[in-house]
């Protein structure tokens, strides 16, 4: 008897331990599935800021101008219609002004490739006299905004008769300047400084002197680099309306985004004739000039939306090892 009530004491010692051990391992998954809930509601109302966006304005592009007037037309049209679209495509004068975007946006971004990877790569690798300076003016000129300068720039520009020609876009990118220029130099200076020494100390052995070194063995290792700083300029160059506004004035030679303005422009004319306009005339004017505006915008950042998807896994992959810490 006495046997079995120690075996029934053992048996329920083991229970309740094995019992008090299953408790630490709930509590761990219930703690893995908030945060796992937490992260996805996280993404999600983010996703929804940037989504929504496109979609209204793709919604939009297809409405004609008795939807946007309907009240009970919200995202779906009634009717499917690409009339919005082929009227932005002579509006906005589109072939001619994607070249123009091509000359103020991929020219400028092939060019800050190379001017930026020198100049970071001589910030990385090399050690000389006012480097610290050279390195703090560089961030300055990230920090500043381009704004503060633009009179003295332009009249620089004018004293060279560059307005109206692409020559501020492409002459400043050369000098590892332009649009974001300096963070491209940090983005180069923080890839080579990542890389082994060892690589130099190989190339100097077989006879190989600075510049070789860089063009030959350096510069095709920072591809990651190369990429990334690819894509953010040819971004940030197709999409900017400052610059290209400050000195292009010709119709002829205005971009993608110019063009969107003047397309703008357009519609908030037509708006105020019909806001002047007579009780009649006015019901026949509806302000639905939006529609014809959503779809020239679609227009606009299309070619950037291709090439990302193209892109995108190059583009991530690029952007993790374009960040490697230095040595």
């Amino acid at each position: 008897m006495e046997g079995q009530t120690h075996a029934k004491k053992l048996a329920a010692r083991r229970l309740e331990s094995g019992s008090l051990n299953y408790v630490p391992v709930i509590k761990k998954k219930g703690t893995t599935l908030f945060f796992t809930v937490f992260h996805y509601v996280m993404l999600i109302s983010l996703s929804f800021i940037f989504i929504y966006p496109m979609l209204y304005l793709i919604s939009k592009s297809f409405m004609l101008s008795p939807d946007l007037a309907d009240s009970t037309v919200q995202w779906i049209p009634k009717g499917f219609s690409l009339e919005n679209y082929f009227f932005s495509f002579g509006a906005l004068n589109y072939m001619k002004s994607f070249w123009n975007s091509i000359m103020t946006s991929l020219a400028p971004a092939f060019i800050q490739i190379f001017s930026c990877a020198i100049i970071g790569y001589g910030f990385a690798r090399y050690r000389f006299t006012g480097k610290g300076l050279l390195l703090a003016l560089v961030m300055f000129t990230f920090l500043v905004p381009p704004q503060t300068n633009v009179v003295p720039l332009y009249m620089f520009f004018s004293d060279l008769d560059w307005i109206n020609t692409y020559f501020p876009f492409w002459v400043p990118a050369m000098f590892g300047h332009g649009l974001r220029g300096a963070l491209f130099v940090l983005i180069f200076t923080q890839f080579f400084r990542g890389l082994p020494g060892q690589l130099e100390e190989a190339a100097r052995i077989d006879g190989a002197g600075p510049y070789r070194t860089f063009w030959t063995i350096m510069l095709p290792l920072a591809r990651p680099a190369m990429l990334v700083v690819f894509l953010f300029s040819l971004v940030w160059h197709w999409n900017d309306i400052f610059q290209p506004s400050l000195y292009v004035f010709m119709s002829d030679k205005f971009n993608l985004t110019q063009q969107l303005g003047v397309l703008n422009g357009q519609g908030e004319q037509e708006l105020a004739i019909g806001t002047a306009a007579s009780a009649s005339s006015a019901l026949v004017q509806i302000p639905t000039f939006a529609n014809r505006v959503m779809a020239g915008a679609l227009m606009t950042i299309l070619p950037m939306l291709v090439l990302y998807l193209f892109t995108q896994r190059y583009f991530v992959e690029s952007v993790e090892r374009a960040g490697i810490a230095g040595e």
